[in-house]
């Protein structure tokens, strides 16, 4: 989910990997096609968010740029440890962005929105597998949720590490969810990125399985066991095609402003969340 801006500098650096998508042109990497977990995976790793706050064992927030501001003309500060942008409410996950400054926080950078975003970073990796993540999205003119993967070697720099972005939601055009492939060939910089856009008309209003089915061969995006985006290996063993030989980490997480912003942000849309019912993760079962 990564965009422009301060980005053009950080192209390739160590540490600029940051997330989400440019504006997405028009379906690149189209797939229609059934998705499910493969009959001879199992389930290594998931989260139902069952107990009574995040499970620090699994996820940790990530705040890095809070102070310097995040990528992409984004205008949240995201906060750690804060119920309100990050809880656990019924068996669900909620991340919430809300309209408030927190000035009085030592890494507050200005910004007048506060959110959530979480990852496995550092906790938990995977190379290959299938992921479903079940979620209500947030919605409204000015939010920009994602769920999204980044590579966890992080020494080529972004995209070469690479990044999955299993759903993107720009909150000025609701319905419309995106995918997209990133890699040092395949980025939106170069415009040259892999991605396509699948139709949930009620994204924000009911939950949908927003769905990576990932191996050597190719990945599969898509929604509710329906593919909308197919990337093949080209089998030439050149980490700026496919560099997803090795282990990627999860993330969450609900912006404000960049991509989803680019049509202004409408202050009636806070707070807006978005719920998570599940993460799961299914691999092939080792003999």
């Amino acid at each position: 989910m990564i965009r422009c801006g301060a980005l053009a500098a950080a192209l390739l650096l160590p540490g600029a990997a940051s997330a989400q998508t440019i504006q997405a042109p028009l379906s690149t990497a189209h797939a229609d096609e059934p998705m499910a977990v493969p009959a001879d995976y199992v389930r290594v790793w998931s989260d139902e968010f069952d107990g009574k706050r995040l499970d620090p064992r699994k996820w940790a927030y990530d705040t890095s740029r809070n102070k310097e501001g995040w990528w992409n003309n984004e205008l949240q500060y995201y906060a750690a440890n804060r119920r309100e942008n990050v809880r656990l409410e019924r068996g669900k996950l909620v991340i919430e962005a809300r309209r408030e400054r927190l000035s009085g926080r030592a890494d507050h950078g200005g910004q007048d929105y506060s959110s959530g975003k979480i990852q496995t970073r550092g906790l938990a990796d995977w190379t290959n597998g299938f992921v479903t993540v079940r979620a209500k999205l947030a919605c409204g003119k000015g939010m920009w949720p994602a769920i999204w993967m980044l590579g966890s070697d992080e020494k080529a720099g972004w995209p070469g590490l690479g990044e999955i972005d299993i759903m993107e939601h720009v909150g000025w055009d609701p319905g419309r969810v995106h995918g997209s492939i990133h890699t040092k060939a395949y980025n939106h910089v170069a415009k040259t990125q892999k991605t396509a856009q699948a139709m949930v008309p009620d994204a924000c209003t009911a939950f949908h399985d927003y769905q990576l089915d990932w191996n050597q061969d190719r990945m599969l995006i898509g929604v509710d066991g329906r593919a909308f985006l197919r990337f093949d290996n080209d089998r030439k063993g050149n980490p700026d095609t496919w560099p997803f030989a090795g282990p990627q980490y999860l993330i969450l997480n609900v912006a404000v402003g960049g991509w989803g912003g680019d049509k202004g942000i409408d202050a009636d849309a806070f707070p807006s969340r978005m719920e998570v019912d599940y993460v799961r993760v299914w691999q092939k079962k080792r003999d």
